[in-house]
């Protein structure tokens, strides 16, 4: 699960990382690796130079591309229930903050099976707003995350 409850009161919600670093590293070497086999046939020729910038820049636009798909998953959501108040805060791969508060009385869970932008979209609605809340996992996650969340808000009512 790429969400946890770290206390009984606070969840902690980030992007699944299919590729950590030392498998980034490991992706990188590898790739060196097998563009130089055809490059070792041109050693000693003019042709050569002619494939090694090209080879240069595929090994940069892949690691350019692996290091932005990094950054952009870098969310953190935290929910805190502290009775008698709900927090929700989202840290943005920019690492701007929204944060959205409402008493834990009113607070509803709902999900939404179809017109969200993912399947089985759970929002947090209270205070007049409506708020997402782990739109990045997986829809057996969200499905999860809207049993946990909902009886976790009866038990706070």
């Amino acid at each position: 699960m790429t969400y946890r409850w770290t206390t009984p009161d606070r969840l902690e919600l980030r992007p699944h990382r299919s590729l950590p670093r030392r498998g980034f590293a490991g992706v990188i070497g590898l790739f060196f690796v097998l563009i130089l086999v055809p490059l070792t046939a041109m050693l000693g020729t003019m042709v050569l130079w002619g494939l090694l910038p090209f080879a240069m820049i595929a090994l940069g636009a892949l690691w350019w591309g692996l290091e932005r798909s990094y950054r952009d998953g870098d969310i953190l959501e935290v929910l805190a229930i502290e009775d008698p108040e709900v927090t929700l805060t989202r840290t943005n791969p920019d690492r701007s903050v929204q944060e959205w508060r409402c008493n834990g009385h009113w607070v509803r869970v709902s999900k939404h099976d179809t017109g969200g932008p993912v399947p089985h979209y759970v929002t947090l609605n209270g205070n007049g707003r409506e708020v997402e809340i782990g739109a990045f996992l997986s829809g057996d996650e969200r499905k999860a995350l809207y049993g946990e969340l909902a009886s976790r808000m009866r038990e706070l009512r």
